[in-house]
């Protein structure tokens, strides 16, 4: 189950790569939905950081309880 999420959470670094360069691309057409693309791109890459940072966690947790 865990090794899944790894890859998974991969998954929101492409979403906020596309959003980021897609935001890039409509800046000059429309900016307000410009802003909107990047600042979501912002806000899933902080959202991968968190996940990481708390599956790692509970994997050491997991890998103590084992011992």
């Amino acid at each position: 189950m865990f090794k899944a999420w790894k890859f998974f959470q991969y998954g929101y670094l492409l979403i906020a790569i596309i959003c980021f360069i897609e935001g890039i691309a409509v800046l000059q057409e429309n900016s307000s939905k410009a802003y909107l693309l990047i600042g979501f791109a912002i806000f899933i890459t902080l959202v991968f950081f968190f996940k990481r940072f708390f599956r790692k966690k509970i994997e050491k947790r997991n890998q103590n309880q084992s011992k």
